[in-house]
């Protein structure tokens, strides 16, 4: 969608039904222990003007002071340092609750300025939330309040964002995926295997979405997208279960080690 402006502001917004009640909706989305399990490490003092801090890895640290609590229905928060030079942004969560055991989800995210120079930007958060949704869809269906431990494993080279999703998906054993099909990553790659449960492939982005089997229960996200002018890939690894912080301590050192080794230019983060 645009982005949408008025006199004082520029806005994109996104709204997606998710599995749950209002609460399991709430914690999910309002809380460090449940934004942590399908988006990024996160903490959250649960109040009007506290703190909420995403930690992207690499010292990569987003922080916002809460401006609206409301549970389990609505969260604001403003960003005042999300980006050099950026004008402050504010993010709006509403839940609400609809029949069949499901609750419509609306985010808004708004640039308090007139001018559209941050519209990429802003469109590069309606871009990047709906894969999000998507773990946290996966989680609340097949891992819901389950111990959760996440990392990431990053990089960039030259060319497409196709072109790097052609060289990932292929390393990965994950090229030209149905929903529903079993996948496994060939004996030179790291331990993956696991149901795809989601494809999207367009301009912008292209991502498959795994539920694993091995190397441990979870979610692996696996894409490319387009930012400063290179393309990046990304694989984002979601585990869940009382061996979850196990686990990713062993897995991780492979995937960094194999990133490194299969893509020299890799620039690994977590998160």
């Amino acid at each position: 969608m645009p982005v949408k402006n008025d006199a004082e502001k520029r806005w994109v917004e996104l709204e997606f039904v998710l599995p749950g009640t209002p609460e399991q909706l709430w914690h999910a989305m309002a809380t460090g222990p449940g934004i942590s399990a399908w988006f990024t490490t996160t903490t959250v003092e649960e109040r009007v003007g506290g703190t909420i801090a995403f930690d992207f890895g690499g010292g990569a640290v987003s922080q916002g002071t809460i401006t609206g609590w409301q549970p389990p229905a609505r969260l604001t928060y403003e960003e005042h340092e999300w980006s050099s030079g950026a004008p402050p942004v504010a993010t709006e969560i509403t839940i609400r609750s609809r029949s069949g055991d499901a609750c419509v989800v609306r985010l808004v995210h708004s640039l308090f300025t007139s001018e559209d120079t941050w519209d990429d930007e802003l469109e590069g958060f309606e871009a990047g939330w709906p894969g999000f949704f998507e773990v946290l869809r996966a989680y609340l269906q097949h891992f819901a309040g389950q111990k959760a431990v996440s990392f990431r494993v990053s990089g960039s080279e030259r060319g497409t964002h196709h072109e790097a999703w052609r060289h990932v998906s292929e390393a990965l054993g994950v090229s030209g995926p149905n929903i529903g099909e079993q996948r496994a990553a060939p004996a030179d790659a790291p331990t993956l295997a696991g149901t795809v449960e989601r494809v999207q492939q367009g301009a912008k982005t292209c991502e498959v979405m795994l539920r694993l089997d091995r190397p441990a229960p979870g979610i692996a996200e696996i894409g490319t997208y387009t930012y400063a002018g290179k393309a990046r890939f990304a694989v984002s690894f979601f585990l869940y279960g009382d061996r979850a912080a196990e686990a990713a301590a062993e897995i991780e050192p492979q995937w960094r080690a194999w990133m490194a080794r299969r893509f020299p230019d890799a620039d690994a983060t977590q998160s």
